[in-house]
């Protein structure tokens, strides 16, 4: 039987850059979970017998969420739903799903590389058909019903057993588990040459993957040690759980610090790599060579016709706009385009669907392609393998080849966590309000040559994002970018993005802290960050 049940908005629904976001005690208030999957549901049209995905990265409460998800699906009239065994899909998979099976849509349920458990973090994010983020448009629509919604559809009946590959009716709905993992593996083997990387591997090449206790753990598993040939143990913490092992699921030299040390140490295998809570984030380290994201990037676009998949070219680069002009270099020599977006991989969905970029790129660590319409960690990782398998260098020699080449983006992001809302935008309301003074003047990274407050206009639709980001371009090609960051649960996160390019003839091998050390003061001299937050030091810096 159908119920509808009487509700009341809740004020704090609006999606941020990657879905809604909040504390699991939060999602567990009465009606809280089911007044926003109501509101997606009411915000779309035609979906009247059509197919919906539905899964998760495992952590805390995903299980049931998805049974109200699939109830609510049953009450609000999709004819399938398709949900992975275990409540299990990694963002990418999930993103593959919708597309090959031609679904209306999906649902995410994650918080990404947040922590998990019952004092932690989850999400819900809504994807459209072409298997991407949902694009703003389609966001404001959600958050403008969250704020009138009076009343939900829910199906009364049992919960629906998802840890049994096959079809069930729930009502008059169609609920189909699937392998979470097969028809992901199968894309990976199309697009990359397997029979290299495993001959590598089986050759004495060796290599450390950390699925962080998230998501990616079956992947892996599946793909590195069973189809590659890894051994057994290549993969480390491979169950996904429900609080990640009391870790944090984000993939930097903070929080996989485990990983940096192993790749450090004397005994150190040739190639390591992590990736976050959801499966669509990576990181990349060989042996004593950390490779920041935004070079990853770069790397992995002047190599990516090294691959099968992409043996024919790329049509263009996308980046976000904090990540490093490293991939400008690559772009310019191949004589493609290169898109700066703003960041959220949403924004890189109509360049992939136009045609117009193949590869892309976000310096939090999400690298991906035109597979999918997400970020995608165990891509990423693969594609380094295809391009160790083919030029038999370590990553150190190919980075210093491709500096050698392109010349360096000493790049750093500086993270202050948890500040007081007000605090926040009081220090970016501050810095927006001497935009038109900061030209021309001087302070310990040099002379200021512009200062904006970023905004893109999508070349596929004319659609326009503003206040994407307050940017300082100094004299010399060095930048500082400040934005406020929507991926988090509490308080606000204020990044600051610090680079500086040399070029190929110039000083390559310093430490990243040394070359942006003046920078590093610059930012702290225009934008007062101490005086505002009250932190003297960054939470986090990667």
């Amino acid at each position: 039987m159908i119920q509808t049940v009487a509700t009341t908005p809740f004020s704090d629904q609006k999606p941020g850059t990657s879905g809604l976001r909040k504390k699991v005690r939060i999602f567990q208030q009465p009606h809280y979970a089911e007044n926003f999957v109501q509101s997606v549901f009411d915000s779309l049209e035609g979906f009247e017998g059509q197919t919906l995905v539905v899964g998760g990265d495992g952590r805390y409460l995903n299980r049931e969420v998805i049974q109200i998800v699939l109830k609510m699906a049953a009450a609000n009239g999709f004819g399938r739903v398709l949900v992975g065994k275990g409540g299990i899909l990694s963002t990418p998979a999930a993103s593959h799903l919708i597309r090959a099976s031609s679904a209306f849509g999906g649902l995410v349920l994650s918080a990404s590389h947040n922590p998990g458990g019952p004092d932690e973090d989850f999400g819900i994010k809504y994807n459209v058909s072409n298997g991407g983020p949902a694009p703003e448009k389609v966001t404001d629509a959600i958050h403008a019903r969250t704020l009138a919604i009076d009343s939900y559809r829910i199906l009364q009946a049992e919960d629906v057993d998802i840890d049994r590959l096959g079809t069930s009716k729930l009502g008059g709905m169609a609920v189909e588990v699937v392998d979470p993992v097969a028809a992901y593996a199968d894309l990976m083997e199309q697009l990359f040459d397997f029979a290299a990387i495993r001959t590598m591997i089986a050759e004495g090449f060796t290599f450390s993957f950390d699925s962080m206790s998230a998501v990616t753990g079956p992947y892996a598993v599946e793909i590195f040690e069973k189809r590659l040939g890894a051994p057994a143990g290549t993969v480390q913490n491979a169950t996904p759980l429900p609080d990640f092992g009391h870790h944090h699921p984000d993939p930097n030299l903070v929080h996989a610090k485990e990983l940096y040390d192993r790749m450090m140490a004397a005994d150190a295998p040739d190639f390591g790599a992590a990736s976050d809570g959801d499966g669509d984030r990576n990181l990349i380290i060989g042996r004593h060579c950390y490779v920041t994201p935004s070079d990853s990037l770069a790397v992995l676009a002047a190599n990516a016709h090294l691959a099968p998949g992409y043996a024919s070219g790329l049509k263009g680069i996308a980046r976000s706009m904090p990540t490093s002009g490293a991939a400008d270099r690559v772009a310019e020599k191949l004589g493609i385009p290169l898109y700066e977006t703003p960041t959220g991989w949403k924004f890189f969905g109509n360049l992939l669907d136009a045609g117009m970029a193949t590869i892309c790129g976000e310096e939090s660590a999400g690298t991906g392609s035109d597979h999918v319409r997400e970020k995608d960690g165990i891509w990423a990782v693969l594609l380094w393998l295809n391009i160790l398998a083919v030029r038999r260098q370590s990553v150190a020699e190919i980075m210093a080849e491709h500096w050698a080449t392109y010349g360096r983006n000493y790049y750093a992001r500086h993270d202050y966590e948890a500040i007081a809302k007000d605090r926040a935008d009081g220090l970016m309301a501050a810095l927006r309000d001497k935009l038109a003074t900061l030209p021309a003047t001087v302070n310990s990274g040099g002379t200021v040559k512009s200062a904006d407050d970023f905004a893109y206009t999508d070349p596929t639709d004319q659609s326009v994002s503003r206040s994407q980001g307050v940017r300082l371009l100094f004299e010399d090609g060095s930048r500082i970018v400040f934005r406020l960051s929507g991926t988090g649960t509490e308080g606000a996160t204020l990044r600051v993005y610090i680079e500086r390019y040399v070029g190929e003839d110039n000083e390559l091998g310093l430490e990243t802290a040394d070359a942006l050390a003046p920078l590093v003061r610059a930012a702290q001299e225009v934008a007062d960050i101490a005086g505002f937050t009250g932190m003297e030091r960054p939470s986090v810096i990667t």
